[in-house]
């Protein structure tokens, strides 16, 4: 196969000045030779001496331009990974170089690079790299080229702008999965109730004819007197549909709740895919948008894709309180990323257990409405956080499950009681 050609090189305009060093030397020169001329003293001519001497080391044609060719990395980059930019420079030579970059919002940048005067480095790009602090996709910043000459008098600037990147959220940690007890018949990893053609030991029964006699089990024979044969569990698929309420984006910076719906969402499909499970994912907010149950890589992406499309709004989706049955299979488990503030998706948990759909809702709330201090703003505050509290024992109620995540810890602990054992499909 063909190499993949690299970045294009570009042939950048440099914009030289006087450096701080070359300003003052000029400054104490011009001093002197004034003082010289309006005092008729010529001591005062020998303090401009140095300063011209150094001054006359100035080399009158720089580089006007350098060759830059600029290569970093163009799949996702999930929040905090370190992304390394390699940068090769060409028409530098005789002058000291120092490269840095200079982070937009979000952005950590790594330390600067200085390439001392004279240095060999013929086909060697440099290495710098900066780090994404929050999912979204913006440019990161620009690199910042310093060229300086021997004495330090004059400085040639270029900035290089970064191409954008697309960083996801952070796929929260979840080890364990929810498993459901009844699964559709589709040949997958987990072990059901029926008996099939897994793996998992699940009895034993008497022979009849037309079965295997590889599967005899021959301690229960002997012990028994009759044939007898060992049974196994089916192994079966479970779809899973994920719902991520962007509706709202309150709480603090790094940590809101938008943050928290879109990292948790992340690492429960992820989970999910990697278990060879079906899944769908609805993105409910500022628009309604969903993708069907699938597996795969490229069905991993899709749902990313859809995850962080466009910018962060928090507009509600216009009276949507019944979700498309196309996105929710029968028989799927549901898992809620929401802080439940929004009365539409309450109404929409409400008609997906009425329809029968096992439900569980991931509280991402982590902060409430300020206050004064005063006796009115304190009430009013109480009165928000029964409301709270009343909307997660209604759904409590009708048989939804409702757990609490402060973001900082794994899936794993919220959903403890319900990744230790298979839950019952009731309607």
């Amino acid at each position: 196969m063909p190499d993949r050609p690299g970045p294009a090189v570009r042939q950048l305009p440099v914009s030289w000045t006087l450096s701080a060093h070359g300003r003052r030397l000029l400054t104490l020169a011009t001093a002197g030779l004034v003082l010289a001329l309006l005092t008729q003293r010529p001591e005062f001519a020998g303090l401009a001496a140095p300063a011209l001497l150094l001054l006359a080391t100035w080399r009158p044609h720089p580089p006007r331009t350098l060759a830059v060719q600029i290569e970093m990395v163009n799949r996702q980059i999930p929040e905090g990974e370190i992304v390394p930019v390699r940068l090769g420079l060409d028409g530098q030579d005789g002058y000291e170089t120092a490269l840095r970059i200079v982070p937009a919002a979000d952005i950590t940048a790594g330390p600067d690079v200085i390439i001392p005067r004279g240095t060999d480095r013929p086909g060697k790009p440099v290495r710098l790299h900066f780090q994404p602090e929050r999912w979204g996709s913006r440019p990161p910043g620009a690199v910042e080229i310093v060229l300086r000459d021997y004495a330090r008098l004059a400085e040639g600037r270029l900035p290089v702008s970064l191409p954008a990147i697309r960083c996801v959220p952070r796929p929260a940690a979840l080890q364990g999965t929810i498993l459901l007890s009844r699964l559709p018949a589709r040949l997958g990893e987990h072990s059901a109730r029926a008996v099939g053609e897994g793996g998992e030991f699940g009895g034993v029964r008497e022979f009849v004819p037309g079965d295997r006699q590889r599967r005899i089990n021959w301690p229960a024979t002997t012990r028994l007197g009759t044939l007898h044969l060992s049974t196994f569990a089916a192994e079966r698929i479970q779809n899973v549909v994920i719902i991520a309420d962007i509706t709202a984006d309150v709480g603090e910076a790094g940590l809101t709740t938008l943050d928290l719906a879109l990292r948790g969402a992340a690492g429960a499909f992820t989970r999910y895919l990697a278990g060879r499970d079906r899944v769908g994912l609805v993105r409910y907010g500022g628009g309604l948008g969903w993708i069907g149950p699938g597996q795969g890589r490229r069905h991993a992406d899709r749902l990313m894709d859809l995850l962080v499309q466009g910018p962060a709004a928090a507009e509600r989706p216009s009276s949507v309180t019944r979700l498309p049955r196309a996105a929710l299979p029968p028989g799927a488990l549901i898992l809620v990323f929401t802080p439940l503030l929004d009365p539409r998706l309450i109404e929409t948990l409400r008609d997906l257990r009425e329809r029968g759909f096992s439900v569980l809702v991931v509280d991402v709330l982590n902060s409430s409405p300020q206050h004064d201090g005063s006796t009115l703003s304190g009430l009013a505050s109480r009165i928000w956080q029964l409301e709270q509290q009343a909307i997660r024992f209604s759904l409590t109620q009708i048989g939804i499950p409702v757990v609490h995540w402060d973001g900082i810890a794994g899936l794993d602990e919220p959903l403890a009681p319900f990744t230790r054992r298979v839950i019952a499909v009731r309607r």
